[in-house]
């Protein structure tokens, strides 16, 4: 039987080796291609790594020569908004201009199935209620959403390439038995960030901004996916495109909303230990509520998420007290100078 390669982008990080797991769970194999920037190489466990510039067209040429990929997922990209707001043009030249080349390149090569790592900040501050579905209104808020629609447009509008834009809501949770989970520093997500101030390995409390939304408890409601339940669903959309599916848009969440209460409690449940927390304002561009309508995901792709928050939170907890989790943040405070409160 032929090896199955699939191409990578940015599998080095987060999300993208989660998805390497998935794909090399149905017979895969993963080749990563990252320039490591953000990503850990320790991560890279199911295939090959490739170290180098997505927008290097003649590292492209060689990788396809070796292996002959069927398909190519592209998660490189630039994914913090306040980052984004500070330096719009370094988010338009890697997720956009970089992202066009790695695409046209690709075409050329006669990758043609391709899976883009979107966001459901493609939808900026939605003027309707209720679960957010493909068809609602797109008008991204910040760069980094700007960048993300962009590149989906960009895909949309090439001849003889067929793809699916995957809009993530609010992925967390960890793999801890196979090595893998989240490791950013600093962090700004608020799952990973209250872990870190429960486990003290940041000295700041929590900031809990906001509290006098109109929601049960007045703190703002999202859609938190078990990153693995995300990863499965980029290994079907890979499936669905080699068995011919054409173009599309997929939202990926549970379809439920939590509170940011609710999460604080349940890492209180999970761990046996409160979560020092300060009140803060609301942050500007913060929607009251963000769930996705995921019909669409179960009905194209038959996938099902399968854990709740308690299993996002226990697998994130778990993952936070590894020694591989230490050993990743310490690499990415050495490069960046910012130390670690140590205990």
């Amino acid at each position: 039987m032929n090896t199955r390669f699939i191409l990578v982008t940015g599998g080095a990080g987060y999300i993208g080796s989660h998805v390497c797991h998935a794909l090399a769970q149905r017979g895969y194999v993963p080749v990563t291609l990252d320039n490591l920037s953000r990503g850990h190489a320790a991560a890279v466990k199911f295939g090959p790594l490739v170290t180098g510039d997505i927008a290097d067209q003649a590292l492209l040429a060689q990788l396809y020569a070796q292996y002959k990929p069927l398909a190519a997922l592209h998660f490189a990209a630039l994914i913090e908004v306040a980052e984004s707001v500070r330096q719009p043009e370094l988010y338009r030249h890697n997720n956009v201009d970089k992202a066009q080349v790695l695409f046209t390149g690709l075409q050329a090569l006669g990758v043609t199935k391709i899976v883009f790592s979107s966001t459901a900040a493609v939808y900026g501050m939605p003027h309707q209620t209720g679960a957010i579905a493909e068809d609602w209104p797109l008008n991204p808020i910040n760069p980094y959403g700007e960048s993300k629609l962009a590149a989906e447009r960009i895909l949309q509008n090439m001849d003889g390439v067929d793809s699916v834009c995957l809009r993530y809501f609010n992925a967390a949770g960890a793999l801890p038995a196979a090595g893998l989970g989240e490791a950013h520093w600093p962090e700004s997500h608020l799952i990973p960030n209250a872990l870190l101030a429960v486990l003290g390995l940041k000295p700041e409390p929590l900031t809990l901004y906001g509290q006098d939304y109109p929601t049960p408890d007045g703190t703002a409601l999202r859609d938190y996916i078990h990153v693995a339940d995300l990863a499965e669903a980029h290994a079907r959309a890979v499936d669905y495109l080699l068995h011919g599916g054409s173009s599309t848009v997929v939202n990926l969440g549970t379809g439920a909303g939590c509170s940011v209460r609710q999460v604080i409690d349940m890492i209180a449940q999970v761990t046996g230990k409160s979560v020092p927390v300060v009140a803060g304002p609301r942050r500007a561009g913060d929607p009251p509520m963000l769930v996705a309508d995921n019909r669409k995901a179960k009905s194209l792709l038959g996938w099902q998420p399968q854990q709740g928050l308690e299993a996002i939170i226990r697998t994130a907890h778990d993952w936070h007290t590894t020694p591989a989790y230490r050993a990743l943040i310490a690499g990415l405070q050495e490069r960046q100078n910012s130390p670690i409160k140590d205990k």
